[in-house]
């Protein structure tokens, strides 16, 4: 999760594309050039569920985005698969 979230900070769309899910992955990804990301709180993680707010600055202020999410085991990391409904 947290590498995930400093790809997201640094730009590094080929991070996030290798680290999700093949059945969930988008072909490609176009990330926001206007959101700045700030900050990780990791508010709870409980078995391959992650709950989290990430932090963001953009054009309006400051922003906040929640999500409890899934990941699955692949080898040696993890892979993202998607918010859980």
């Amino acid at each position: 999760m947290r590498s995930r979230f400093s790809a997201f900070a640094v730009g590094d769309v080929g991070y996030l594309l290798r680290t999700w899910h093949p059945a969930t992955r988008p072909e490609s990804l176009e990330l926001e050039s206007s959101l700045r990301w700030v900050r990780l709180e990791v508010l709870e993680a409980a078995g391959r569920t992650v709950r989290f707010a990430a932090h963001y600055v953009d054009a309006g202020g400051p922003g906040v985005l929640r999500e409890h999410s899934r990941f699955v085991r692949d080898g040696d990391g993890w892979l993202y698969v998607g918010p859980m409904s």
